[in-house]
């Protein structure tokens, strides 16, 4: 069963999945591009506008954020989504304010912190203001930010842009609810100035300490909030003149605060992060193996196929140490059919993904042996209604642990 929990940050939604400590068996390790957008599909599935993945470090920080769009695609960043992030392990861990987070993203190091009350305050660092690190072709303007005019359907926008690990677009207008965003913000989303695709933010100064936004996010659409969307029209309007280093941004799911000093100082943002509520997804819309592994006799790769399942859009098995399971590649492009001799081989050595696949080469002391058989023993004693019953439980005691914290 896969545990997940849904948190919202200004209406933007994500679904939370922990695989800091995922062990072999676990459905989070099977997730793909595919499964990403069923979960996040508001009829058939879940809902939400992305999937976020807590993980272990690669690198000298606490965890490790990934985090996919509801289309399966992979973003650098998300400023709501981080946040939601750090809510979501105050919860799980009983975390108190202060504590604070060294996350790794794609857009490197990020340091959220959890506020008196209850917001989380954002370390966002600098903003990516040469063209080839947001990336754009703009060039570099009057007010130090790749700026200029894009014209798509017809018309011509004045426009400036930054980065936030993630590239955006931020286009000042007299009236922000009078613009088409559905039109212009997916025409603007793949422009050729923005060669990996751009967020498109439209904005309007009501005053220099107060702006209002609206958001079109890449590979998601219009949206409710956008953290460093609000960030980078921040960095955009302060550079331009046309706000001061500290406002208040209303987004469509409510306002966000940013402040950024210019240059080389870092964005910071806080606003809130909310839980929704915590959840199992049935096996019958993860999958049909409980295990998520392809059963030998039954797997292409006996054939000398690449599996559909597990090629390259396996995302995560590969990554956390010791979660390969034995019956499916750890990656989707290449599997190697090299025969290994045993004797050269450590029990601690073994990477049951590669060198296993042509069956077991150490059954006497398997490494992954007693992890599946607890796996296999807990399904075979259990009825669907019996594990239902213990994940609830599970949930329940969380949630109730969360709201004892809250009183």
């Amino acid at each position: 069963m896969l545990h997940f929990s849904k948190y919202q940050g200004l209406g933007n939604d994500f679904l939370m999945l922990d695989a800091r400590l995922a062990q072999p068996g676990d459905p989070v390790l099977g997730l793909t591009p595919e499964r990403i957008r069923l979960l996040c599909d508001r009829r058939f599935g879940v809902g939400g506008d992305g999937v976020i993945l807590a993980l272990p470090p690669q690198g000298d920080g606490e965890l490790r954020m990934r985090i996919f769009n509801a289309d399966g695609s992979e973003p650098e960043m998300c400023g709501n989504g981080i946040r939601c992030l750090a809510r979501f392990l105050a919860d799980s861990d009983g975390d108190s304010p202060g504590r604070q987070w060294q996350i790794e993203t794609l857009a490197g190091r990020i340091v959220p912190e959890l506020q008196l009350d209850g917001t989380i305050r954002v370390n966002m660092g600098a903003p990516f203001l040469e063209p080839a690190a947001v990336p754009t072709s703009l060039e570099v303007g009057p007010a130090g930010i790749p700026q200029g005019s894009l014209s798509v359907l017809g018309q011509s926008f004045v426009v400036g842009a930054a980065g936030m690990g993630n590239p955006h677009v931020v286009i000042p207008v007299a009236d922000v609810a009078a613009v088409d965003l559905e039109r212009f913000g997916a025409a603007l989303e793949v422009h050729p100035a923005f060669p990996a695709k751009t967020n498109v933010h439209f904005v309007e100064v009501l005053e220099p300490a107060h702006l209002v936004m609206r958001v079109w996010e890449r590979g998601a659409g219009p949206t409710l909030a956008c953290g460093t969307g609000a960030c980078a029209t921040l960095v955009v309007c302060h550079s331009l003149g046309l706000c001061g280093p500290k406002a208040r941004i209303d987004l469509p799911g409510g306002p966000l605060t940013i402040a950024w000093e210019g240059g080389a100082a870092p964005v910071w943002m806080t606003g809130p992060a909310e839980a929704v509520f915590d959840g199992l997804v049935t096996p019958q819309l993860w999958g049909d193996n409980p295990l998520n592994t392809i059963p030998a006799a039954a797997s292409p790769l006996a054939a000398g196929e690449a599996s559909r399942d597990w090629a390259a859009e396996d995302i995560l098995a590969a990554e956390i140490p010791g979660a390969q399971d034995s019956t499916k590649p750890a990656s989707t492009t290449q599997v190697s059919t090299t025969l290994v001799n045993p004797a050269q081989v450590t029990s601690a050595s073994i990477d049951c993904a590669t060198v296993c696949v042509n069956g077991c080469i150490q059954p006497e002391n398997c490494p992954s042996a007693e992890a599946r058989a607890r796996t296999l023993a807990l399904l075979a004693s259990n009825s669907l209604d019996d594990l239902v019953a213990m994940a609830t439980d599970s949930l329940e005691a969380r949630t109730r642990a969360r709201f004892e914290r809250e009183v």
